[in-house]
């Protein structure tokens, strides 16, 4: 028996509202979507959501579940022992779904843990969001990342690294085009791995049919992944009018992943956090505002991620991303959109997920009020009253 859901305020994802709508979800589908008033199948179940707002589930296009967000998750992650690590990815997950995540991109995992745990959430063995996995990272040796990461130089190299991901079966190749905040000894704005090594990883991952993603936080880097072929560009701190061109007229999206440098800022050395970290951190927070409104301005395609992991972002807390690009002059839509329907083209799901659709797999949350005006709404657990993922109830308070 099919359920329609009437009367709420219907935000597809695309930027398109019904103030007083119907969906319809029936297995693990949804089947119409329509103004309320219409007529209905006559064996659904009428659930009112008088006052409530339904919208797709949300998709972080960047997290870490093998890191816990401590102050140096990296280094703990790196001593912990393997079947901890497993134990608490696996509560990340769920924590992670039960905020309204409905799918996640992990870019960055350790030993396999990441693989193991996709696939344990794809069986219903454990509870989790919907989950695209990169295994281990590639970065040049002493790069960005190395503690975790196959650390590999030349193209060959990086061709034989991309391949034996792709071979363990990864979603997306995750390549290190730049140096980065948390590894020290290496700096943020400073290019990595080089074009022709990126192209080569990237070449391997376009013929096994998979997108890839790179860390990349300086403009040379940037420019270097951007021109041999890159599917999406993370972090983005230091972009130029070339960089957003190139981006913006090859679609390109970016995934500033604004809570990983707020976190940092915010809780600086006294919380603990390495002092290499804060100092890094305070030089390039200025140029990562510039560079998210450069590309905003210029049409980039802008998609929610948040490095959940990394020092105090913590995982189920993921749709503070939300309201930190509000406050960066986003509207309240177009940070919803960013979450949604941006996200699934930037994952390739676009044909399954993101936007409220007959046809679409049937991911969506019921939230109590609007989150059109109040963008907070979606960080208050005790306001979100449904979570459902391919039509499986994951949460229901209604």
């Amino acid at each position: 028996m099919s359920t329609a859901y009437v009367n709420g305020h219907v935000i597809i994802g695309d930027g398109r509202v019904i103030d007083k709508g119907t969906v319809v979800v029936d297995g693990d589908c949804i089947t119409a979507v329509e103004e309320s008033g219409t007529a209905l199948c006559g064996d659904s179940e009428t659930i009112d959501l008088e006052g409530k707002s339904i919208l797709p589930g949300l998709i972080d296009c960047h997290v870490h579940l093998c890191l816990d967000g401590s102050q140096n998750p990296v280094a703990t992650s790196g001593v912990e022992p393997l079947a901890v690590n497993v134990l608490k990815a696996a509560e990340f997950a769920r924590k992670t779904l039960l905020a309204g995540v409905t799918t996640i991109r992990d870019l960055g995992g350790r030993d396999g843990v990441d693989l193991g745990l996709r696939d344990a959430i794809r069986s219903g063995m454990i509870q989790g969001p919907r989950m695209l996995a990169s295994g281990n990272l590639i970065c040049m040796t002493g790069g960005h990342g190395w503690q975790i990461g196959r650390e590999a130089d030349g193209p060959d190299e990086v061709r034989r690294a991309a391949r034996e991901q792709l071979k363990k079966g990864v979603d997306v190749v995750k390549l290190m085009a730049t140096g980065g905040v948390m590894t020290p000894g290496v700096e943020p704005g400073s290019a990595q791995l080089t074009e022709a090594e990126l192209r080569a990883g990237i070449e391997e991952a376009h013929k096994a049919g998979r997108k890839t993603a790179t860390h990349a936080m300086g403009t040379e880097g940037v420019l270097n992944a951007l021109r041999a072929g890159i599917d999406s560009i993370e972090h983005g701190v230091f972009l130029n009018d070339e960089a957003v061109s190139l981006m913006a007229e090859n679609k390109v999206p970016f995934i500033p992943t604004l809570a990983a440098l707020i976190n940092i800022e915010v809780n600086g050395i006294e919380a603990g956090i390495p002092a290499f970290a804060v100092e890094k951190t305070l030089r390039a927070k200025p140029y990562h505002r510039d560079s998210i409104q450069l590309a905003k301005k210029a049409g980039v395609p802008i998609a929610m991620g948040t490095d959940a992991g990394t020092p105090f972002n913590y995982h189920g807390q993921n749709l503070r991303e939300l309201k930190y690009m509000v406050e960066q002059g986003f509207t309240t839509a177009e940070a919803i959109e960013s979450g949604t329907r941006i996200a699934a083209v930037t994952l390739g799901l676009e044909g399954r997920l993101g936007t409220l659709e007959a046809g679409k797999l049937a991911d969506l949350i019921v939230v109590d009020g609007n989150p059109l005006e109040e963008i907070g709404i979606l960080l208050q657990a005790d306001r979100l009253h449904l979570i459902m993922q391919e039509g499986r109830i994951v949460k229901n308070i209604m």
